[in-house]
């Protein structure tokens, strides 16, 4: 694993590693912050440089992922920049046709149906030579940020990802993939593999080609139940960091920190806190307090405020935030919604929610 020639040196010398310092444990002057979906459609900037090209072309510009990754950096003073991305590109690298349809979300025209159809699935191991834009977009995002502030990198999770593709789109119910996990156990683990076995090169090129942490979606958790879960979604999830860990090492390349968000995967929340990542990452619909009790001190936590209390006035934003730091405890820490930001959101109370994380936790380190 060679870094392309780049030499992982040549990188300018980071400003703020708050977000790393409190993803791996260390004490922090304050807590930092960043935001899922900062790079969106609530920027009037963003929806200005998308409105060019469609959007799996943006995806595939490394120039307009890294403009829209820094946009949100130029209005706010957040602690982490998220490369513009989509988790849909690993599915594109094996293969499959993803649309995204306006107003409607990403849609396979030719979703999986059969077993047959995974032998219409690209070998995993190419994936990653696949998927060579999104490495420049990160190594350009990397030089551009000029050292102020860390750089995350992201996928989807195995299960996720194969929801997408069994059922060919969003959906309500996730039916016809869990349709698969009941019906065909054995053709839905090999689909997992083939998954996992393609986001080990990605996630490691991500981290050669400059990423400093790494953030693991598995949005789709909630439709499966502590039964599923265990069984076809948290050992894959379990693989993953263990053979990205194993792979840097390999490569003597510095560990990065990884990260799991699982949405609505309440239920898992002491396995997750023991599945390898260094931080887990909370939806709005776990309470702080009882989430720190139930993983004890030995991750991070990241998130939760509701992204809909963006719409409260700025004054309540303020005490909804101030109330979640006291919750969360001032170390182990790092501030984020407890879901990506929603188009119609208000940029203003964007930097509002950020200036208050910023603020409250300066204040209580000092009390």
């Amino acid at each position: 694993m060679e870094a392309n020639g780049l030499g992982l040196k040549g990188f300018p010398e980071l400003k703020n590693d708050t977000f790393l310092r409190a993803a791996w444990g260390e004490e922090t002057d304050y807590t930092p912050v960043w935001c899922m979906r900062q790079a969106g459609r609530y920027l009037p900037e963003f929806r200005e440089t998308r409105a060019a090209q469609d959007f799996f072309s943006t995806c595939r510009s490394p120039e307009a992922c890294c403009e829209l990754t820094l946009q949100p950096l130029r209005r706010f003073p957040l602690d982490a920049a998220i490369i513009f991305s989509d988790i849909l590109v690993v599915p594109q690298a094996l293969g499959m046709e993803v649309t995204m349809v306006p107003g409607k979300g990403p849609s396979f025209p030719e979703p999986l149906r059969e077993e047959r159809d995974l032998e219409r699935l690209r070998d995993p191991t190419v994936v990653a030579s696949e998927l060579g834009y999104v490495f420049q977009a990160i190594t350009l995002t990397r030089q551009r940020l000029a050292g102020r502030v860390p750089l995350i990198g992201f996928a989807g999770a195995p299960w996720t990802l194969m929801a997408y593709m069994v059922e060919g789109g969003g959906s309500s119910t996730m039916a016809q993939a869990k349709r698969w996990l009941y019906q065909r156990p054995q053709a839905s683990h090999q689909l997992l593999r083939i998954l996992t076995d393609a986001l080990i090169p990605y996630l490691v090129g991500q981290v050669v080609a400059g990423a400093q942490a790494l953030q693991l979606f598995e949005s789709h958790a909630g439709h499966l139940g502590p039964h599923l879960f265990n069984k076809f979604a948290l050992p894959y999830i379990r693989d993953v960091a263990k053979r990205v860990k194993a792979r840097l090492q390999e490569a003597g390349l510095a560990p990065v920190p990884m990260i799991i968000f699982a949405k609505d995967g309440h239920f898992a929340l002491e396995e997750l806190a023991q599945a390898g990542y260094e931080v887990v990452g909370l939806d709005w619909t776990v309470a702080p307090k009882k989430a720190r009790e139930r993983v004890g001190k030995t991750v991070t936590l990241q998130g939760n405020l509701d992204p809909c209390a963006l719409y409260a006035s700025e004054e309540e934003i303020g005490q909804l935030v101030k109330q979640m730091l006291d919750d969360f405890g001032p170390q182990r820490y790092i501030a984020n919604l407890g879901h990506g930001l929603y188009p119609d959101m208000d940029p203003e109370h964007v930097g509002a929610f950020v200036d208050a994380v910023h603020r409250h936790s300066r204040l209580l380190r000092q009390n």
